[in-house]
This record gives C-alpha cells, sequence and structure tokens, in this order.
C-alpha cells in the first residue's frame, strides 16, 4: 500500500479546523498529527501514541533539524543581549539626532527593517525598541511604526539568504517528495523561488510608498491624524498597551555597540556558508589534507551553493554569540552573570515558535511519508488524483496562495502553513507540469510559480492574523494596542494581497514571472487609488 487514500486529508484538515475554532495554533497541530497516527495504527490509541512520540523524536533529532532549533534560540540570545546591554535604547537616541522630518524617520525605519533580516523576532521586537522615541517624538503613530515593524518582518526574512526563515522552508523543501530528483541543493531552490514570492516584495515597495509620503487612508489615517494632535494611540477604542519592551537604560552603551554585534553576526554568519563546505571536503576527501587545499578544490559560488546552511547558519551564530558576549563584557556593558541572565531570557522568549516548528515537521512527515514508514502518503495520492482528473494547471498557483492565506491566517502562522502546504504541494505541481507536457526548465518553471504562490499566501496570513506571533510582537515592540495594529494594517495588507493574486493568476497562465510581477505592481497602483473610496461607501453603508 502506498497511501491511505482520502483517509490522509484528515490530519491537515482537522488541523486548520481546531485552529479556526479555538485560535491555539500548538493545540491544533498536536491534535491534527495524533488524528495522522490514529489512521496510521487502525484506531489503537496506544500504538498511535508511539508513532507519535516516535515521529517527534525523529523530527526533533534529526542533525538538520536540531541545528536550526539552536539557530532560532540563538537568535533569542542576541535579542536578550541588545536589550540588557541598553545598546539598542543607545542606537535610538543617537539616530533621532539626525532624523529631522517625518518622512526620513519612517524611510530609516524601513531600511532598519530590511537590515533586521535574520530573524522576524529580532526584527519586530528590536527595530521598534530601537526607533520608538525617534517615531514618538515626529509624532508618528504607534500603529504606523507597528506596520512598518510588521511589514519588514516576515516578508523581509522570506527573501533574505540568511534567515531562520530560510533554513525552515528549506527544510520541508528537503523532505518533500520528488525533491532529490531535481538536481539542484535546497538553497538554490529557494533562491530561484523569491522572484515569485509576490507578496513579500509588494508588502515591501508599499511600506516604502508611505514612508515617501503616500497619503493614508481607512482607519491608520485616523491613527496618524490623533497622533500628529499628541495622542499616539487610541487606549479607549483599542484597549491597553502591552507591556513595554523597553531596552535597559545604560549611560556607557553607544549606538556603535548593537550595529558591531549585528555586523559580527551578519559577517561571520555569511562567512561561514563556503567555510562550511570546505570543512567537509576536508572531512570526506581522503586527499585534501588541509584547509587551504579545500579552498582550492571548490570555487567559493559553489562552496555557498553546495553548503549545508543548517550548520552554517548554526556555526556562524555560536562564533558570532561568543564574539558578542565578549565585547560586552570588555565593554562593561554586561557582567557574566547579567549576560547569563540576558542570554536565557531571549532563549525563553524563542520557545513558542521552537514548539511550533517542531509540531509542524512532524505533522508534515506523518502526512508525507508512505505507510510502510507509518505515514499516510498523502502527497502521492494527491498528486495521483489531480494529475489523473484533468485539473488545469493555470490555476494551480491561485488556490495554493488562496488556502495558504487561510491557514496561515486562521493559525497564525506561516511557519506551520508552510508544513502542510509545501510537502502536499510539490508533488501535485510536479505531477501537473509532467501531464501537461512541461519537462527541464519550464517544468521547474512551473514548481517556482507555485511555491512562489503558497508563500505569499502564507506570508499575508500571517501578516495580518490577529494570533499571529510576528503581529503580536510588532505590537509589543512599538507599544501599540494589537487591536489597533490589526484594523489599521489590514486594509493596506489586503490591498497588496488582491495585487498579488491578480499576479499570481498571470504567472499561472503566463509562466513568465517579469510580466506577472509588472500585471501586479500595476494592480497595486491602481487599487492605491481605488481602496480609499472603498472603504469610505463601506463606512458608509454600515
Amino acid at each position: 500500500m502506498e497511501h491511505f487514500g482520502i483517509w490522509g486529508i484528515i490530519p491537515p484538515l482537522l488541523a486548520i479546523a481546531l485552529a479556526l475554532i479555538t485560535k491555539d495554533v500548538i493545540f491544533s497541530l498536536f491534535s491534527g498529527i495524533l488524528s495522522g497516527t490514529l489512521i496510521v495504527a487502525h484506531g489503537n490509541p496506544f500504538y498511535a501514541l508511539t508513532i507519535l512520540t516516535d515521529k517527534l523524536a525523529d523530527m526533533v533529532g534529526d542533525s538538520w533539524n536540531i541545528r536550526i532549533l539552536l539557530f532560532c534560540a540563538l537568535m533569542g540570545a542576541f535579542v536578550g543581549m541588545f536589550a540588557q546591554t541598553g545598546a539598542t535604547r543607545a542606537f535610538g537616541i543617537w539616530a533621532s539626532r539626525f532624523l529631522k522630518t517625518k518622512r526620513s524617520v519612517m524611510l530609516f525605519t524601513w531600511v532598519f527593517g530590511l537590515l533586521i533580516f535574520i530573524d522576524d523576532y529580532f526584527n519586530s521586537l528590536s527595530v521598534g525598541t530601537v526607533m520608538r522615541p525617534a517615531t514618538d517624538e515626529k509624532r508618528i503613530s504607534r500603529a504606523k511604526l507597528a506596520y512598518i515593524l510588521d511589514s519588514t518582518a516576515a516578508p523581509v526574512c522570506i527573501i533574505a539568504p540568511i534567515s531562520t526563515w530560510v533554513v525552515t522552508v528549506m527544510s520541508y523543501i528537503r523532505d518533500s517528495q520528488g525533491f532529490s530528483d531535481l538536481g539542484m541543493s535546497e538553497f538554490v531552490f529557494f533562491l530561484k523561488v523569491i522572484p515569485y514570492n509576490t507578496y513579500a516584495l509588494l508588502a515591501l515597495l508599499f511600506v516604502f510608498l508611505f514612508a515617501m509620503g503616500l497619503k493614508d487612508y481607512g482607519p491608520m489615517a485616523k491613527s496618524e491624524k490623533k497622533a500628529s494632535e499628541g495622542k499616539l494611540f487610541d487606549e479607549e477604542l483599542y484597549g491597553a498597551c502591552p507591556g513595554n519592551m523597553e531596552s535597559v537604560s545604560n549611560p556607557n552603551a553607544r549606538w556603535y555597540d548593537m550595529i558591531i554585534s549585528l555586523l559580527i553576526l551578519i559577517v561571520v554568519c555569511i562567512s561561514f556558508f563556503p567555510i562550511t563546505t570546505w570543512l567537509t571536503i576536508m572531512g570526506d576527501d581522503p586527499n585534501i589534507n588541509s584547509f587551504f587545499q579545500a579552498m582550492a578544490s571548490l570555487s567559493i559560488r559553489d562552496s555557498f551553493i553546495k553548503t549545508d546552511a543548517s550548520k552554517a547558519l548554526f556555526y556562524g551564530a555560536i562564533v558570532s554569540l561568543f564574539i558578542s558576549y565578549l565585547y560586552y563584557l570588555l565593554r562593561r556593558l554586561l557582567t557574566i552573570r547579567s549576560a547569563g541572565d540576558a542570554i536565557m531570557d531571549g532563549i525563553k522568549s524563542m520557545v513558542p515558535a521552537l514548539i511550533v516548528l517542531s509540531l509542524a515537521w512532524t505533522i508534515g512527515n506523518v502526512i508525507r511519508s508512505t505507510p510502510e514508514d507509518n505515514g499516510l502518503g498523502l502527497a502521492l495520492f494527491l498528486s495521483e488524483s489531480v494529475s489523473g482528473g484533468g485539473f488545469p494547471l493555470w490555476i494551480l498557483p491561485a488556490i495554493m496562495y488562496l488556502l495558504s492565506c487561510l491557514i496561515a491566517f486562521s493559525t497564525g502562522t506561516s511557519w506551520g502553513t508552510f508544513g502542510i502546504m509545501i510537502p502536499i504541494t510539490m508533488p501535485i505541481a510536479t505531477s501537473l507540469a509532467a501531464a501537461a507536457g512541461y519537462v527541464g526548465a519550464e517544468s521547474l518553471n512551473i514548481l517556482f510559480i507555485t511555491i512562489g504562490a503558497l508563500m505569499s499566501g502564507a506570508i499575508f496570513g500571517d501578516h495580518c492574523s490577529p494570533i499571529s506571533d510576528t503581529t503580536i510582537l510588532s505590537s509589543t515592540g512599538s507599544n501599540c494596542p494589537l487591536l489597533e495594529h490589526v484594523a489599521t494594517q489590514m486594509p493596506y495588507a489586503v490591498t497588496v494581497a488582491i495585487a498579488s493574486f491578480i499576479g499570481i493568476i498571470v504567472a499561472g497562465i503566463t509562466l513568465n514571472v517579469f510580466i506577472s510581477l509588472l500585471v501586479a505592481l500595476v494592480s497595486l497602483v491602481a487599487l492605491i487609488f481605488i481602496m480609499p473610496n472603498v472603504l469610505l461607501k463601506m463606512k458608509k453603508q454600515a
């Protein structure tokens, strides 16, 4: 038996339904896993639980996965140290001296958000903490700051070549059925998908337009008007602000204390991409006896392509954290004890994300693997059903986009959406392309379009979901009421989502990324003029 047929659809559907009802991502994913193992165990609850624990242990214990988990935890450690040293506050005070206008503050916040591409949590908390004094001084609403944070968190992390998101997505791609037959590394695959991630690209552009002076509309316009009058957030309408994520005030901290640490992190992580490959060559090839011989045997470009990204980022995070730790001790911004406390607090902040990631890996494994490996074989079943049913290929990217929007919005997690959708989507897209007569580069192009559409939908759902970690942390980092952040950014996110949907449909029809991006961009410009009138009419009718 190669699969359990239609029964395999129960775990993802159950996880989605429970997420809609309970708004609890962890409970929903766990229930989906349990339902899948019950099917595999033919209803035997004891056997199902043993399969579940084995699957979870296998996923968490995998060398690739454990390095990803540890890398994410170390990113939390950096956030903890930045807060404890007072470096973020010092940087914010320094920056406010040079940013004289609202436009310059918003533009700098946008650029700063682009630079903090390692992790979305890191982005929302660090950029928000740094820039809030400057935005408050220029009477920019907390809602506008929260929107900039949220729109340069997940969208930039999913298109940056180095981030916690990249290694997560690569882990799902690497394990998807048929990926090993594509003849490329998961890192190269990810890079090729970036131009097709329409929502992320347009979201970043949209924020830039508002930073440059585009007129606000909808609830955001009201928040900005009140901010200009001195009321930075509306506690009466939207409730109290979340707890402040204030950095410790340290008179010895300087603006460059954070920048130096960030540069160390970025440079070291990038450097370890080729270094990891060369170290692997040294261990595998008996004819190579030194690191310099390994360097000579493979170019830097090929070393980047063939690297184990999980190792490179993990090694880089450890080394850069150690260097930053020593730097802050020498600068007397931390003591041994306070540094340890800061690192532990930062790691603790990442625990919910690590749990979601582990469960997402597990439900993906249960769905993807064959009955021989105690799985449901759903990917194979769907691939056979769709490719044999005359399903139109051109509409597939749009369907995956809409479905990912729904899942991510309902669960508040794009990582969980990736874990559910990527293992299902890749074999379907590959089979439909083959059935339509596409081979080689054309087949790969279809796969890139479909996965890019899927990622776009997941980012949109995560972006505007009120239960999304990134949404909550953006609200917290900006000290803006959560409901005000959700209400004010929703029209903007929907505007970008509609333009992205139009572009994705065009991509499915033309199979041309340049045409689809151009159509999406034109649609976005048109919607900028249409949406204010639509919202005004809706308000009058209400």
